[in-house]
């Protein structure tokens, strides 16, 4: 399975929402496609909890390690929503140190890819963005790291308005809390739109204003 091939099944033809699918880590399946298509990493099925049926006026962003958001994913897949992949990150020189483990999320992206082939997911079906938590390491242990780390940035996701103009009125993040990069986007989003939050296990909370 080539990159343009795995991108196609995140991202078909028609198919609402894919024009945000990141096709970075595409073209470095692509490069590393011998390697990627053959690891075998453990990628384990996990439930949706707390998120048991399909809300047609919500959105979702699954901020979990790269390999855990790829997980729900496909779980999220079989109840209605698109993944929407917008990891953003670039692979550190060959025999480098990195701060960002992207690798590992290509070959996640290849495994999952597998399952979604086989989940039948609406055209119009709501987006659930899926981004890498340890996307914010940026600690080097000296200067010969390569710090590949990286941000969501406001034009990697639709806009407040946009989500309202397509009915989506409330977001559910799930993670462990809304890390720096998405709250400096939500701030802005919250004129019309409810924010909820969950670790994937515990009940889904209403965030109060301002994410405090």
């Amino acid at each position: 399975m080539i990159g343009e091939e795995l991108y196609r099944i995140y991202a078909p033809p028609n198919a609402k929402w894919t024009e945000w699918v990141r096709p970075v880590p595409f073209v470095f399946i692509d490069r590393n496609a011998e390697n990627v298509e053959s690891a075998s990493i453990f990628f384990q099925k996990r439930n949706a909890t707390h998120i048991f049926d399909y809300d047609t006026s919500a959105a979702i962003f699954v901020d979990l390690p790269g390999i855990s958001s790829l997980e729900l994913g496909v779980s999220l897949a079989r109840i209605g929503y698109r993944p929407i992949p917008i990891f953003n990150g670039v692979d550190e020189p060959e025999g480098s140190m990195r701060t960002t483990d992207n690798r590992t999320v290509q070959k996640g992206l290849v495994l999952a890819g597998k399952l979604l082939k086989n989940i039948e997911i609406k055209s119009d079906a709501n987006p659930a963005f899926l981004v890498d938590t340890e996307r914010l390491n940026t600690y080097r242990e000296n200067e010969t790291v390569y710090d590949n780390s990286w941000d969501v940035y406001e034009q990697d996701i639709p806009s407040a308005k946009y989500f309202k103009e397509n009915g989506i009125d409330k977001i559910i993040i799930v993670s462990s809390k809304v890390h720096r990069d998405l709250k400096k986007i939500f701030l802005k989003f919250q004129d019309g739109i409810d924010f909820y939050l969950t670790d994937g296990y515990s009940p889904i909370k209403k965030i109060k204003e301002n994410f405090k």
